[in-house]
């Protein structure tokens, strides 16, 4: 996976020390609900750190989203794996004033279109199911309801799968 891909309007690039500072205002906000926050800082230190950690330890991870290198990130997408489970794509906006343009659709289109460029046959993103918007961008994405059930760590998450054959 690249570690910067660009788009007609976005950057999405490497997390930095510059990103975190809106990241604790968006983990601090009821956003997150849907994926277990509101957390203290502590953790979502932790958690920030292990999306920069996760290109060490797999060779993959999360991009900032940026309209351009330079800008500050207004989100985050991009694969992610825990220990023995499949890889799972993820979007976020980090404030309700970037949706409705098409960030995360884009920005999400482009690591897929990268991801499945490097023999990546498909990726699953966990929704949970009060997330109307992230279900829309899931199935803009050609992303396909599983079935399967919940992951534990989102009892009211819907799973979905993309593939290179269904791509959209």
């Amino acid at each position: 996976m690249k570690q910067r891909i660009t788009t007609d309007r976005l950057t999405l690039r490497m997390l930095r020390s510059g990103d975190l500072a809106p990241y604790l205002t968006y983990c601090a906000s009821p956003r997150t609900g849907g994926v277990g926050g509101p957390q203290p800082e502590h953790k979502v230190c932790e958690r920030f750190c292990a999306m920069i950690g996760q290109w060490a330890l797999r060779g993959f991870g999360r991009l900032a989203i940026c309209h351009d290198p330079d800008a500050p990130a207004i989100g985050h997408v991009g694969p992610m794996q825990y220990d023995g489970s499949p890889a799972e794509i993820t979007w976020t906006l980090w404030s309700d004033t970037h949706e409705g343009r098409g960030y995360a659709t884009e920005a999400a289109r482009a690591v897929l279109a990268d991801l499945f460029a490097n023999n990546w046959r498909s990726i699953v993103a966990h929704i949970d199911t009060d997330n109307a918007k992230s279900h829309a961008v899931a199935r803009r994405l050609g992303g396909e309801p599983t079935g399967a059930a919940p992951a534990p760590w989102m009892p009211n998450g819907i799973q979905y799968r993309f593939t290179v054959e269904g791509a959209g």
